[in-house]
């Protein structure tokens, strides 16, 4: 999704084998993109490759993990994830807790009734993930027993 920095533009992976298939014509794609497009898409793809980027999305996706886990509840059930897509499963449904967290500023979304799920984008700071995690847990203050209620 995020090939081109939110411009539209589509890919598509295959063998060598196909790859030797495919005949100028053979494929379509409305997401196909001009050169302006391509070039954001050389720049995206320069960046993420970078192993110093892909060791600092690790790292703050092992933070938001680590800062999860701490938050004093007990309606907390797990913390799961892998690099900056995490999700922390509740005794109770999210959705007092996502637009608790919405009227604080934090866009969250659940993949489930009882998981809260954070996908920042990939350049998010530091700053920006202890505000999120600060803004969770005193979602969860001031919801509590509350939350539990909500099923």
């Amino acid at each position: 999704k995020p090939l081109a920095g939110g411009l539209p533009i589509g890919a598509t992976l295959v063998t060598e084998t196909i790859a030797q298939v495919l005949q100028p014509g053979d494929h379509g794609s409305t997401f196909a993109a001009g050169p302006l497009v391509c070039h954001a898409a050389n720049v995206v793809f320069d960046r993420v490759a970078q192993p110093a980027f892909l060791e600092s999305v690790r790292s703050k996706g092992q933070y938001i993990l680590e800062g999860l886990q701490a938050l004093d509840t007990e309606s907390l059930l797990e913390v799961r994830g892998s690099g900056l897509l995490v999700g922390a499963e509740f005794s109770h449904p999210v959705k007092p807790l996502i637009a608790a967290a919405a009227d604080r500023g934090l866009l969250t979304i659940s993949a489930g009734e009882n998981v809260l799920r954070l996908c920042p984008p990939l350049v998010v700071s530091m700053d920006e993930v202890n505000t999120a995690i600060d803004i969770i847990a005193d979602c969860l203050t001031t919801l509590g027993p509350a939350a539990s209620e909500q099923r």
